[in-house]
């Protein structure tokens, strides 16, 4: 049976590369997007075995809106892949960072990934081997050295990695892990990262088909646990 599969924020960079490694290995994958007709564009692009479904992960009736869709059409979910971000803040200093930003940066990357979890839950307990993979970054880790980048994005990527810790906790029968495609060449890592979107989906790729059921609630990066 091929396992259903919903990635956040889908239709370009890593989200779109994943969808695509995916698929060519016989996953059914939904692409998310809030923009409906972006969705279904980059599903047209891909081609068999993908699907589409408007998703906004800062409105509640839009993320209720999409659980049912998925639900009507295919009665479970196997895989939620949380890629949906936003970077606001790129080289502002801390100390002139408005707390706006901040606000919209955490209602974006953790409590939208949040409210999606939750809407969720009901369709991954359908399945025999639920996973929810949440993509965060090495910008937040506590381990290492402080570094002054996008203040505001480090800080919801930290916190992305706390709620990949209690999402474990609080859905022991879900395989939940976090994981860091590194700097990739997308609209948001720019054109001088090191890193194709098709490497950093590797990992996505193989945390949702191929890792152990004993790898939860890690922090993961080239198929390697790393502190977090």
């Amino acid at each position: 049976m091929h396992p259903v599969i919903l990635i956040t924020g889908a239709t370009r960079g890593i989200g779109f590369a994943a969808a695509t490694q995916l698929a060519t290995r016989g996953a059914q994958v939904i692409i998310a997007s809030r923009d409906g007709k972006r969705a279904a564009d980059a599903t047209a692009q891909i081609g068999s075995g993908v699907s589409s479904v408007a998703l906004d992960i800062t409105e509640q009736a839009s993320v209720a809106a999409a659980a049912k869709q998925i639900e009507q059409q295919y009665g479970q979910l196997d895989v939620l892949a949380n890629n949906s971000a936003i970077l606001l803040d790129h080289y502002q200093s801390l100390l002139d960072l408005k707390p706006e930003v901040l606000l919209e940066t955490l209602n974006t990357n953790v409590v939208g990934t949040l409210r999606v979890c939750q809407a969720f839950a009901p369709l991954l307990a359908k399945s025999h081997a639920p996973r929810i993979i949440n993509v965060s970054s090495s910008a937040g880790q506590l381990d290492g050295e402080p570094q002054a980048w996008a203040p505001a994005y480090c800080i919801s990527k930290t916190a992305l990695n706390m709620l990949t810790q209690q999402l474990t906790a609080a859905l022991p029968e879900v395989i939940v892990n976090s994981m860091c495609p590194g700097w990739c060449q997308t609209e948001m890592g720019g054109s001088d990262a090191p890193r194709t979107p098709d490497e950093g989906a590797e990992t996505l790729t193989w945390l949702a088909l191929e890792a152990p059921p004993e790898l939860r609630g890690k922090f993961v990066k080239d198929l390697m646990v790393i502190p977090w």
